[in-house]
Protein backbone atom coordinates (compact mmCIF):
# COMPACT_ATOMS: atom_id res chain seq x y z
CA UNK A 1 0.00 0.00 0.00
CA UNK A 2 2.33 2.64 -0.92
CA UNK A 3 2.86 5.41 -1.66
CA UNK A 4 0.30 6.11 1.02
CA UNK A 5 -0.67 9.59 2.58
CA UNK A 6 -3.36 10.25 5.41
CA UNK A 7 -5.96 13.43 5.53
CA UNK A 8 -7.17 13.98 8.86
CA UNK A 9 -10.15 16.17 9.30
CA UNK A 10 -11.62 17.39 12.77
CA UNK A 11 -15.70 17.55 13.66
CA UNK A 12 -16.50 21.02 11.31
CA UNK A 13 -14.02 19.42 8.53
CA UNK A 14 -11.27 21.22 8.92
CA UNK A 15 -8.15 19.53 7.27
CA UNK A 16 -4.53 18.81 9.20
CA UNK A 17 -3.19 20.92 6.48
CA UNK A 18 0.68 19.68 6.92
CA UNK A 19 -0.89 16.72 5.53
CA UNK A 20 -2.76 18.27 3.12
CA UNK A 21 0.64 19.98 1.84
CA UNK A 22 2.29 16.66 1.65
CA UNK A 23 -0.16 15.26 -0.41
CA UNK A 24 -0.35 17.77 -3.01
CA UNK A 25 3.59 17.34 -3.13
CA UNK A 26 4.00 13.70 -2.84
CA UNK A 27 1.52 12.72 -5.34
CA UNK A 28 3.46 14.81 -7.94
CA UNK A 29 6.46 13.65 -6.99
CA UNK A 30 5.63 9.92 -6.96
CA UNK A 31 4.18 10.64 -10.58
CA UNK A 32 0.79 8.84 -9.15
CA UNK A 33 -1.76 9.12 -12.24
CA UNK A 34 -4.43 7.07 -10.23
CA UNK A 35 -5.20 8.18 -6.26
CA UNK A 36 -7.78 6.01 -4.09
CA UNK A 37 -9.28 7.70 -1.31
CA UNK A 38 -10.96 5.46 1.61
CA UNK A 39 -13.22 7.35 4.22
CA UNK A 40 -14.42 4.42 7.15
CA UNK A 41 -17.85 4.58 8.57
CA UNK A 42 -18.31 4.26 12.44
CA UNK A 43 -15.17 3.76 13.94
CA UNK A 44 -12.94 5.14 17.06
CA UNK A 45 -9.51 4.18 16.46
CA UNK A 46 -7.69 5.65 13.91
CA UNK A 47 -5.64 1.86 13.81
CA UNK A 48 -8.71 0.38 13.36
CA UNK A 49 -9.18 2.39 10.13
CA UNK A 50 -5.45 1.64 8.62
CA UNK A 51 -6.61 -2.41 9.55
CA UNK A 52 -9.18 -1.53 7.00
CA UNK A 53 -7.21 0.30 4.67
CA UNK A 54 -4.37 -2.38 4.28
CA UNK A 55 -6.88 -5.36 4.14
CA UNK A 56 -9.03 -4.02 1.63
CA UNK A 57 -6.12 -2.08 -0.44
CA UNK A 58 -3.94 -5.35 -0.18
CA UNK A 59 -4.82 -6.88 -3.84
CA UNK A 60 -4.75 -3.77 -5.47
CA UNK A 61 -1.25 -3.54 -6.65
CA UNK A 62 -2.23 -6.92 -8.81
CA UNK A 63 -5.20 -5.60 -10.40
CA UNK A 64 -3.76 -2.11 -12.03
CA UNK A 65 -3.77 -1.73 -15.57
CA UNK A 66 -0.54 -1.29 -17.64
CA UNK A 67 0.53 2.31 -17.07
CA UNK A 68 -1.29 2.95 -13.95
CA UNK A 69 0.51 4.41 -10.98
CA UNK A 70 -1.46 3.74 -7.86
CA UNK A 71 -1.53 5.92 -4.55
CA UNK A 72 -3.32 5.29 -1.50
CA UNK A 73 -5.51 8.47 0.74
CA UNK A 74 -6.81 7.10 4.37
CA UNK A 75 -9.11 9.62 5.39
CA UNK A 76 -9.56 10.09 9.04
CA UNK A 77 -12.18 11.45 10.71
CA UNK A 78 -13.82 12.23 14.21
CA UNK A 79 -16.21 8.78 14.43
CA UNK A 80 -17.68 6.79 16.89
CA UNK A 81 -18.25 2.65 17.16
CA UNK A 82 -19.73 1.50 20.48
CA UNK A 83 -17.38 -1.28 21.98
CA UNK A 84 -20.03 -4.03 20.65
CA UNK A 85 -19.61 -3.36 16.60
CA UNK A 86 -17.41 -5.60 14.94
CA UNK A 87 -14.66 -4.11 13.81
CA UNK A 88 -14.40 -3.80 9.59
CA UNK A 89 -11.28 -6.22 8.98
CA UNK A 90 -11.36 -9.11 11.60
CA UNK A 91 -13.52 -12.32 11.18
CA UNK A 92 -16.75 -11.05 13.35
CA UNK A 93 -16.08 -15.00 15.14
CA UNK A 94 -12.81 -13.32 16.52
CA UNK A 95 -13.71 -10.16 17.82
CA UNK A 96 -14.33 -9.33 21.23
CA UNK A 97 -17.41 -7.64 22.19
CA UNK A 98 -18.95 -6.40 25.75
CA UNK A 99 -21.58 -8.63 27.09
CA UNK A 100 -24.38 -7.39 28.06
CA UNK A 101 -25.24 -8.23 31.97
CA UNK A 102 -28.31 -9.80 32.96
CA UNK A 103 -29.97 -6.81 33.96
CA UNK A 104 -29.56 -5.27 30.09
CA UNK A 105 -27.07 -3.28 28.96
CA UNK A 106 -24.86 -0.49 30.42
CA UNK A 107 -22.51 2.36 29.11
CA UNK A 108 -19.19 0.28 29.28
CA UNK A 109 -15.77 1.28 29.75
CA UNK A 110 -14.70 1.44 26.19
CA UNK A 111 -17.95 3.14 24.92
CA UNK A 112 -17.75 5.64 27.67
CA UNK A 113 -14.14 6.82 26.62
CA UNK A 114 -15.54 6.70 22.77
CA UNK A 115 -18.41 8.72 23.76
CA UNK A 116 -15.98 10.97 25.41
CA UNK A 117 -14.05 11.93 22.78
CA UNK A 118 -16.83 12.27 20.35
CA UNK A 119 -18.47 14.40 22.67
CA UNK A 120 -15.48 16.19 24.56
CA UNK A 121 -17.55 18.93 26.74
CA UNK A 122 -20.56 16.31 27.46
CA UNK A 123 -18.85 14.81 30.32
CA UNK A 124 -21.96 15.93 33.02
CA UNK A 125 -24.63 14.80 30.08
CA UNK A 126 -22.84 11.54 29.42
CA UNK A 127 -22.59 10.79 33.59
CA UNK A 128 -25.96 10.83 34.13
CA UNK A 129 -26.63 9.00 30.62
CA UNK A 130 -24.92 5.86 32.47
CA UNK A 131 -26.08 6.63 35.66
CA UNK A 132 -29.47 5.97 34.40
CA UNK A 133 -28.75 2.95 32.30
CA UNK A 134 -26.94 1.24 35.67
CA UNK A 135 -29.92 1.90 37.48
CA UNK A 136 -32.72 1.06 34.92
CA UNK A 137 -35.29 2.47 36.68
CA UNK A 138 -38.90 0.81 36.69
CA UNK A 139 -40.38 4.77 36.86
CA UNK A 140 -41.32 5.85 33.42
CA UNK A 141 -39.94 9.57 33.51
CA UNK A 142 -36.43 8.13 33.96
CA UNK A 143 -36.55 6.88 30.22
CA UNK A 144 -37.79 10.04 29.57
CA UNK A 145 -34.96 12.21 31.31
CA UNK A 146 -33.06 9.58 29.38
CA UNK A 147 -34.38 10.64 26.16
CA UNK A 148 -33.94 14.29 26.40
CA UNK A 149 -30.53 13.70 27.96
CA UNK A 150 -29.69 12.13 24.10
CA UNK A 151 -31.01 14.29 22.54
CA UNK A 152 -28.89 17.08 24.70
CA UNK A 153 -26.31 15.02 23.51
CA UNK A 154 -26.05 14.80 20.38
CA UNK A 155 -27.47 18.20 19.47
CA UNK A 156 -25.57 21.19 18.24
CA UNK A 157 -24.97 25.18 18.69
CA UNK A 158 -26.12 27.57 16.10
CA UNK A 159 -23.18 28.30 14.54
CA UNK A 160 -21.92 25.09 14.01
CA UNK A 161 -20.78 24.47 10.49
CA UNK A 162 -22.35 20.75 10.55
CA UNK A 163 -25.76 21.95 11.96
CA UNK A 164 -27.61 21.17 8.14
CA UNK A 165 -25.75 18.45 7.72
CA UNK A 166 -27.92 16.11 8.94
CA UNK A 167 -30.95 15.95 6.29
CA UNK A 168 -30.58 13.54 2.87
CA UNK A 169 -34.51 13.89 1.91
CA UNK A 170 -35.92 16.69 4.26
CA UNK A 171 -35.82 19.06 6.98
CA UNK A 172 -36.16 18.52 10.20
CA UNK A 173 -35.04 16.06 13.39
CA UNK A 174 -35.09 12.44 13.44
CA UNK A 175 -38.38 10.85 15.42
CA UNK A 176 -36.39 8.92 17.85
CA UNK A 177 -35.35 12.50 19.31
CA UNK A 178 -38.80 13.92 19.47
CA UNK A 179 -41.39 11.23 19.95
CA UNK A 180 -42.39 9.66 23.38
CA UNK A 181 -39.26 8.43 24.77
CA UNK A 182 -40.90 5.06 25.85
CA UNK A 183 -42.58 4.07 22.74
CA UNK A 184 -38.89 4.87 20.77
CA UNK A 185 -37.22 2.20 22.85
CA UNK A 186 -40.20 -0.36 22.69
CA UNK A 187 -40.11 -0.09 19.36
CA UNK A 188 -35.76 -0.27 18.87
CA UNK A 189 -35.95 -3.11 21.36
CA UNK A 190 -38.51 -4.56 19.50
CA UNK A 191 -36.19 -4.14 16.36
CA UNK A 192 -33.09 -5.73 18.09
CA UNK A 193 -35.36 -8.88 19.35
CA UNK A 194 -36.34 -9.72 15.57
CA UNK A 195 -32.66 -10.86 14.62
CA UNK A 196 -30.91 -11.32 18.54
CA UNK A 197 -31.11 -14.25 20.75
CA UNK A 198 -30.90 -12.06 23.90
CA UNK A 199 -33.06 -13.07 26.48
CA UNK A 200 -34.00 -9.50 27.97
CA UNK A 201 -35.36 -8.83 25.20
CA UNK A 202 -38.42 -10.84 25.36
CA UNK A 203 -38.60 -10.50 29.14
CA UNK A 204 -39.37 -7.93 31.88
CA UNK A 205 -40.88 -4.75 30.28
CA UNK A 206 -38.53 -2.66 32.62
CA UNK A 207 -35.63 -4.59 30.67
CA UNK A 208 -37.19 -4.11 27.63
CA UNK A 209 -37.20 -0.60 27.74
CA UNK A 210 -33.55 0.00 28.94
CA UNK A 211 -32.07 -2.00 26.20
CA UNK A 212 -34.32 -0.02 23.97
CA UNK A 213 -32.90 2.98 25.86
CA UNK A 214 -28.93 1.58 24.63
CA UNK A 215 -30.05 1.46 21.15
CA UNK A 216 -31.88 4.96 21.25
CA UNK A 217 -28.70 6.41 22.66
CA UNK A 218 -26.20 4.19 19.70
CA UNK A 219 -28.41 5.34 17.27
CA UNK A 220 -28.45 8.71 18.72
CA UNK A 221 -24.74 9.16 18.50
CA UNK A 222 -24.72 7.68 15.08
CA UNK A 223 -27.14 10.67 13.98
CA UNK A 224 -24.39 12.91 15.19
CA UNK A 225 -21.66 10.71 13.05
CA UNK A 226 -23.91 10.78 10.26
CA UNK A 227 -24.37 14.50 10.15
CA UNK A 228 -20.85 15.04 10.84
CA UNK A 229 -19.90 12.66 7.86
CA UNK A 230 -21.81 15.16 5.75
CA UNK A 231 -19.54 18.34 7.06
CA UNK A 232 -16.38 16.73 6.66
CA UNK A 233 -17.36 15.63 3.53
CA UNK A 234 -18.40 18.77 2.19
CA UNK A 235 -16.48 21.24 3.55
CA UNK A 236 -13.30 19.20 4.01
CA UNK A 237 -13.08 16.68 1.35
CA UNK A 238 -14.80 18.67 -1.51
CA UNK A 239 -12.22 21.37 -1.23
CA UNK A 240 -9.19 19.22 -0.73
CA UNK A 241 -9.79 17.95 -3.94
CA UNK A 242 -10.70 20.80 -5.74
CA UNK A 243 -6.99 21.49 -4.76
CA UNK A 244 -5.37 18.91 -6.03
CA UNK A 245 -7.16 18.92 -9.62
CA UNK A 246 -5.95 22.55 -9.67
CA UNK A 247 -2.29 21.74 -8.77
CA UNK A 248 -1.98 18.68 -10.23
CA UNK A 249 -4.87 18.31 -13.10
CA UNK A 250 -3.45 15.04 -14.60
CA UNK A 251 -4.44 13.10 -11.57
CA UNK A 252 -7.31 10.77 -11.39
CA UNK A 253 -9.38 10.53 -8.32
CA UNK A 254 -11.15 7.35 -6.99
CA UNK A 255 -13.26 7.79 -3.94
CA UNK A 256 -14.23 5.12 -1.76
CA UNK A 257 -16.65 5.06 1.66
CA UNK A 258 -17.94 2.43 4.46
CA UNK A 259 -21.06 2.91 5.92
CA UNK A 260 -20.88 6.85 7.09
CA UNK A 261 -17.53 7.13 5.11
CA UNK A 262 -19.92 6.47 2.15
CA UNK A 263 -21.91 9.52 2.62
CA UNK A 264 -19.06 11.33 3.86
CA UNK A 265 -17.68 10.94 -0.05
CA UNK A 266 -20.69 11.24 -1.65
CA UNK A 267 -20.88 14.79 -0.03
CA UNK A 268 -17.62 15.54 -0.79
CA UNK A 269 -18.92 16.16 -4.54
CA UNK A 270 -20.91 18.41 -3.35
CA UNK A 271 -17.92 20.68 -1.68
CA UNK A 272 -15.76 20.16 -4.95
CA UNK A 273 -15.80 23.18 -7.14
CA UNK A 274 -18.65 22.72 -9.86
CA UNK A 275 -16.16 22.94 -12.70
CA UNK A 276 -13.72 19.72 -11.39
CA UNK A 277 -13.59 16.97 -13.56
CA UNK A 278 -10.87 14.77 -11.32
CA UNK A 279 -13.10 11.87 -9.74
CA UNK A 280 -13.06 9.37 -12.14
CA UNK A 281 -15.37 6.81 -9.50
CA UNK A 282 -17.12 6.65 -6.62
CA UNK A 283 -17.33 3.56 -4.92
CA UNK A 284 -20.00 2.92 -1.97
CA UNK A 285 -19.70 0.42 0.49
CA UNK A 286 -22.84 -0.53 2.61
CA UNK A 287 -23.44 3.14 2.60
CA UNK A 288 -25.39 4.28 5.66
CA UNK A 289 -27.52 7.18 4.25
CA UNK A 290 -30.54 7.45 1.99
CA UNK A 291 -31.28 5.16 -0.98
CA UNK A 292 -33.19 8.30 -1.89
CA UNK A 293 -30.22 10.71 -1.40
CA UNK A 294 -29.20 11.32 -5.30
CA UNK A 295 -32.47 11.47 -6.57
CA UNK A 296 -34.33 14.58 -8.78
CA UNK A 297 -37.80 14.25 -7.18
CA UNK A 298 -38.75 11.67 -4.29
CA UNK A 299 -41.05 9.41 -5.03
CA UNK A 300 -43.49 10.62 -1.91
CA UNK A 301 -42.69 14.03 -2.54
CA UNK A 302 -42.44 15.36 -6.01
CA UNK A 303 -41.68 18.31 -5.29
CA UNK A 304 -38.59 17.51 -3.47
CA UNK A 305 -35.25 15.82 -4.31
CA UNK A 306 -32.76 14.35 -2.64
CA UNK A 307 -29.84 16.28 -0.82
CA UNK A 308 -27.59 15.10 -3.49
CA UNK A 309 -29.32 15.46 -6.44
CA UNK A 310 -27.71 15.62 -9.49
CA UNK A 311 -24.17 15.18 -7.62
CA UNK A 312 -23.58 12.51 -9.56
CA UNK A 313 -22.90 14.28 -12.66
CA UNK A 314 -20.14 15.32 -10.87
CA UNK A 315 -18.56 11.96 -11.72
CA UNK A 316 -16.28 12.02 -14.77
CA UNK A 317 -17.63 7.95 -14.52
CA UNK A 318 -20.40 5.82 -12.44
CA UNK A 319 -21.49 6.34 -8.68
CA UNK A 320 -21.64 2.58 -7.76
CA UNK A 321 -23.72 1.76 -4.58
CA UNK A 322 -22.57 -2.34 -3.07
CA UNK A 323 -25.45 -3.64 -1.35
CA UNK A 324 -26.75 -6.29 0.62
CA UNK A 325 -29.65 -7.47 1.95
CA UNK A 326 -27.71 -8.91 5.27
CA UNK A 327 -27.14 -5.91 6.45
CA UNK A 328 -29.57 -5.74 9.35
CA UNK A 329 -27.55 -2.72 10.80
CA UNK A 330 -29.49 -0.58 7.13
CA UNK A 331 -32.00 -2.98 7.16
CA UNK A 332 -33.81 -3.27 10.19
CA UNK A 333 -32.75 -0.23 12.64
CA UNK A 334 -31.94 2.37 10.19
CA UNK A 335 -35.11 3.23 8.84
CA UNK A 336 -36.33 3.95 12.71
CA UNK A 337 -33.49 6.00 13.22
CA UNK A 338 -33.85 7.94 9.63
CA UNK A 339 -37.71 8.66 10.19
CA UNK A 340 -38.45 12.22 10.68
CA UNK A 341 -40.42 13.92 13.24
CA UNK A 342 -44.01 14.10 12.08
CA UNK A 343 -43.07 11.88 9.18
CA UNK A 344 -46.42 9.81 8.63
CA UNK A 345 -45.21 6.50 7.24
CA UNK A 346 -46.66 3.77 8.95
CA UNK A 347 -44.24 1.16 10.44
CA UNK A 348 -45.23 -1.10 7.22
CA UNK A 349 -43.68 1.00 4.63
CA UNK A 350 -41.34 2.59 6.61
CA UNK A 351 -38.31 1.18 4.73
CA UNK A 352 -39.43 2.22 2.01
CA UNK A 353 -39.25 5.77 2.55
CA UNK A 354 -36.13 5.76 4.70
CA UNK A 355 -34.50 2.88 3.76
CA UNK A 356 -30.50 2.86 2.95
CA UNK A 357 -28.62 3.11 -0.11
CA UNK A 358 -26.15 0.28 1.66
CA UNK A 359 -29.79 -2.45 1.89
CA UNK A 360 -30.84 -2.20 -1.82
CA UNK A 361 -29.04 0.83 -3.68
CA UNK A 362 -29.73 3.68 -5.33
CA UNK A 363 -33.33 4.39 -5.97
CA UNK A 364 -35.58 6.68 -7.98
CA UNK A 365 -32.59 7.84 -10.37
CA UNK A 366 -33.24 8.04 -13.78
CA UNK A 367 -31.79 5.46 -15.88
CA UNK A 368 -30.34 3.74 -12.75
CA UNK A 369 -28.53 0.30 -13.41
CA UNK A 370 -28.85 -2.85 -11.51
CA UNK A 371 -26.17 -5.49 -12.24
CA UNK A 372 -24.69 -9.04 -9.60
CA UNK A 373 -21.52 -9.16 -8.60
CA UNK A 374 -19.07 -9.71 -11.14
CA UNK A 375 -21.33 -8.50 -14.11
CA UNK A 376 -19.89 -5.50 -16.04
CA UNK A 377 -19.74 -2.50 -14.42
CA UNK A 378 -20.97 0.86 -16.87
CA UNK A 379 -19.11 3.40 -17.39
CA UNK A 380 -21.25 6.25 -16.32
CA UNK A 381 -24.31 6.62 -14.24
CA UNK A 382 -25.72 5.03 -10.89
CA UNK A 383 -25.22 1.63 -10.61
CA UNK A 384 -26.52 -0.52 -7.57
CA UNK A 385 -24.33 -4.10 -7.47
CA UNK A 386 -26.13 -6.71 -5.15
CA UNK A 387 -22.89 -7.49 -3.27
CA UNK A 388 -24.92 -10.45 -0.67
CA UNK A 389 -22.79 -13.28 -2.21
CA UNK A 390 -19.84 -11.66 -1.16
CA UNK A 391 -21.47 -9.28 2.04
CA UNK A 392 -23.21 -11.69 4.38
CA UNK A 393 -20.54 -12.63 7.71
CA UNK A 394 -21.50 -10.92 10.88
CA UNK A 395 -23.85 -10.93 14.01
CA UNK A 396 -25.96 -8.77 15.59
CA UNK A 397 -26.14 -5.88 16.14
CA UNK A 398 -24.63 -5.00 12.44
CA UNK A 399 -25.39 -8.02 10.74
CA UNK A 400 -23.08 -8.19 7.67
CA UNK A 401 -22.69 -4.04 7.95
CA UNK A 402 -18.67 -4.12 8.33
CA UNK A 403 -17.75 -7.44 6.17
CA UNK A 404 -16.54 -5.70 3.49
CA UNK A 405 -12.71 -6.48 2.85
CA UNK A 406 -13.38 -8.58 -0.62
CA UNK A 407 -11.03 -8.36 -3.33
CA UNK A 408 -14.07 -8.67 -5.44
CA UNK A 409 -15.39 -5.30 -3.91
CA UNK A 410 -11.58 -3.68 -4.69
CA UNK A 411 -12.19 -5.25 -8.15
CA UNK A 412 -15.68 -3.07 -8.36
CA UNK A 413 -13.33 -0.12 -7.77
CA UNK A 414 -11.11 -1.15 -10.37
CA UNK A 415 -13.96 -1.73 -13.12
CA UNK A 416 -15.28 1.53 -12.41
CA UNK A 417 -12.55 3.62 -12.50
CA UNK A 418 -11.51 1.87 -15.51
CA UNK A 419 -7.99 1.42 -14.45
CA UNK A 420 -8.28 -2.70 -13.90
CA UNK A 421 -5.95 -4.91 -16.07
CA UNK A 422 -7.42 -6.39 -19.11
Amino acid sequence: MEPYWELTFDADGDVDTAQRAQLLSGAERERVTDLLFFAHGWNNEKRDARQLYRRFFAPCPGMSASGVRLGYVGVLWPAIRFADEPIPDYDPSATVTAAAPPGGPVLDAATRQALDRAFPEEGATLDRIAELLAERSEVPTRIYEFGRLVRELVSLRETSPARHFGEDTGAGEPAMLTDDAVQVCEVFAAALAEHTERPELFGSLRKRLWSGAHELLRQGTYYAMKRRAGAVGQLGLGPAIGLLAADAPAIRVHLIGHSFGGRLVSYALRGMPADVRAVKSVTLLEGAFSHYAFAGRLPHDRTRGGALAGMQHRIDGPLVSCYSHFDDALGRLYPLASKLAGDSTSFLNLWERWGAIGYNGIRAVDGGKRIKLGEKVPTKGCVSIDAASVVRRGGPPSGAHSDVCHEQLAHVVFAAGRIARA
